[in-house]
């Protein structure tokens, strides 16, 4: 991992201010940031050397994950290389002049409208408007001189857009912590002189047992799992089982995401993946990196 980021282009979502630049900034503090209209546009960015790198969201403490990107990785051909945790503090902002009892509606993000739920009732603003990122919702409001709407966006937003800052650190929970993933086109070689955690994917045939055996390979080895997230398999949704019934029942086939806290240079972590192979349907490492140790 690059401890700068000097002339590496780090493509985010969103537009100038937003959460993820910050967090591209704090992973590649030297880095020329690339905005992207929608997730899946960072992804393309770096497959077609637009950008080096791509910084995106995969989890929040308040508003849990960030689903699209889980999907996008198993779509997409990148591979983890870091991770960067940076902790959330939204304000709401307003054009010059408006007060906070002047407005109806507040408009963000659906994830930051979820993690302002209480306060923004709280202020009175019963109305949300998601759009698709915090920083394009304080532009927006900006350029179209809304009076009645306020943008639950960072201070940075505030500054760039010519914004009030009519309240701070208005997010439900005082620890709103964003975990971000770091992507590349190569992966990085793990070690083990320093805390890893690597993530996987896999799927598993239907039947008692199977996710047991399958977090089994971990537990026998004392790897510890620090994340797991079950998705619907997008290109197989659904599969026929006879359970001596009169007609097949249809179910979900799902797609298991999992973060272990090991380093794939480490023998021990080789071993359980391979065990997993043995008898699941489809594996696939995401990434082998170094765990963010630093203050959120």
């Amino acid at each position: 991992m690059e401890p700068s980021g000097d002339g590496l282009k780090v493509a985010y979502q969103g537009c100038p201010g937003a959460y993820s630049e910050a967090a591209a900034k704090k992973a590649y503090p030297s880095c020329q940031t690339v905005p992207c209209e929608y997730f899946e546009t960072a992804f393309q960015a770096v497959e077609n050397w637009v950008a080096d790198r791509a910084v995106l969201p995969l989890e929040n403490s308040l508003g849990g994950s960030i689903h699209r990107n889980y999907d996008l990785l198993l779509r997409h051909r990148l591979h983890i290389v870091g991770e960067v945790r940076l902790a959330v503090h939204h304000c709401l902002l307003a054009n010059r002049g408006v007060k906070i009892e002047n407005l109806r509606s507040a408009m963000s993000h659906p994830q930051a409208l979820a993690q302002c739920e209480q306060t923004l009732t709280k202020l009175g603003i019963e109305h949300r408007e998601a759009v698709d990122d915090t920083a394009g919702a304080a532009k927006l409001i900006a350029e179209q001189n809304l009076q009645h709407t306020g943008a639950v966006a960072s201070s940075l937003a505030a500054q760039l857009y010519g914004l009030d800052i009519l309240a701070e650190n208005i997010q439900d929970d005082t620890d709103n912590v964003t975990r971000f993933m770091m992507l590349a086109r190569e992966p990085i070689i793990p070690r083990t002189n320093k805390p890893f955690k690597t993530s996987i994917v896999f799927s598993l045939e239907e039947g008692p047992g199977q996710l047991f055996k399958a977090l089994a390979v971990f537990a026998l080895r004392k790897i510890n799992l620090t994340k797991m997230e079950s998705r619907p398999h997008k290109e197989k949704p659904l599969r026929i089982a006879d359970d001596n019934c009169s007609a097949p029942l249809k179910h979900f086939d799902y797609l298991f995401y999992v973060d272990l806290e090991a380093s794939m240079a480490d023998p021990n972590a080789q071993h359980a993946l391979g065990n997993l192979k043995e008898f699941a349907t489809f594996l696939r490492v995401l990434g082998s990196y170094p765990t963010d140790v630093s203050e959120a």
